[in-house]
């Protein structure tokens, strides 16, 4: 079974070089500031992002070990950074008070001081990627948020009117999840000047992954209770996703209505959570779900048989792989 782990190993070297430039940057001044600072860093996660960075860097580094340069730790941390913001912003949002099976910042600390950390993460980090004079990549990288911030208001204004279309969907999807895989793989290759081509190349790349990594996310939902959120937590906050969309997009207009009218429900009453859930199980949303996946997982490892085989393409070939069986 492919692992994270498995995954990491051609560029463990330069994911240590990774950690040791956040730990470096990342720090502050007063106890407060410092105890959610490193809270919230010491909860980043699987490190997709970064490790998506370092394998591009790696991949299309001319030489061997370029990846482990400063300008790859850079593009590494800002990424990723604008993610960790983008989850504290989200928890609030929500008012979530779990993050990966451990309490969420504004549920420790309130929802006041976790906007302001948030906003101090993203902060410091454009600060940083400003004074080190990598223009090339702090432009580069910009551009996420506001795609980030996009697809927030449209994922809550569909939710808010209980609708939802495949093209919304699928634009909510790119802006808050598969924009910043793209910038994540394409900041690797412009971090050790790939041609202009390669970086275009691997921004599909990291776009089709981060599709089939929040599709899978929205199956999770339905399928899991592995991933230190509630399951059918999407349901209770009226979100559509693929695999209700799914089930939407074949019934008539009288049994779509009446599913709409049951999600408005879900919020407050738990029997019609229970409800849609078995519906989007039992009329193949799951399943269709998955097919859609498997789709953007096949194009994205496709996009990699133009590279020459290395350990960093086989990892990367890898962790399309992993994203599609993942359970949490």
């Amino acid at each position: 079974m492919i692992t994270l782990e498995s995954i990491r190993k051609p560029v463990a070297e330069e994911l240590r070089a990774y950690d040791a430039f956040v730990a470096r940057q990342f720090t502050a001044e007063g106890e407060l500031l410092s105890d959610m600072l490193r809270y919230a860093l010491s909860s980043r996660g699987k490190g997709i992002r970064p490790l998506l960075v370092i394998l591009s860097a790696a991949m299309n580094a001319p030489v061997e070990g370029a990846a482990a340069g400063l300008r790859t730790s850079l593009a590494a941390m800002l990424v990723e950074m604008i993610h960790v913001a983008s989850l504290i912003h989200d928890d609030v949002i929500d008012e979530a008070d779990t993050r990966r099976g451990k309490p969420s910042v504004n549920a420790r600390w309130q929802s006041n001081k976790a906007v302001i950390l948030g906003d101090y993460i993203l902060a410091r980090n454009m600060n940083i990627g400003l004074t080190s004079g990598q223009i090339d990549l702090v432009t580069h990288v910009c551009g996420s948020i506001t795609a980030l911030c996009e697809g927030e208001l449209l994922q809550d204004e569909c939710a808010e009117k209980h609708d939802m279309t495949r093209k919304a969907y699928t634009d909510i999807i790119y802006k808050k999840t598969a924009c910043l895989l793209g910038i994540s793989t394409s900041a690797g290759a412009l971090s050790v000047r790939a041609p202009r081509e390669k970086v275009a190349q691997m921004r599909r790349f990291g776009e089709a992954l981060g599709m089939a990594f929040q599709i899978q996310d929205d199956i999770l939902d339905y399928a899991s209770t592995q991933t230190g959120k509630p399951a059918d937590n999407d349901l209770r906050e009226g979100k559509i996703t693929l695999p209700l969309l799914c089930v939407l997009e074949r019934v008539d207009a009288e049994r779509r209505a009446e599913l709409l009218r049951r999600l408005a429900r879900c919020r407050e009453d738990e029997r019609e959570v229970e409800y849609l859930h078995a519906t989007v199980v039992n009329q193949g949303g799951l399943d269709e779900a998955r097919s859609v996946l498997r789709g953007y997982i096949e194009r994205a490892a496709g996009m990699l048989s133009d590279f020459a085989p290395s350990p960093y393409r086989t990892a990367l070939v890898d962790l399309c792989a992993y994203v599609a069986e993942r359970d949490r």
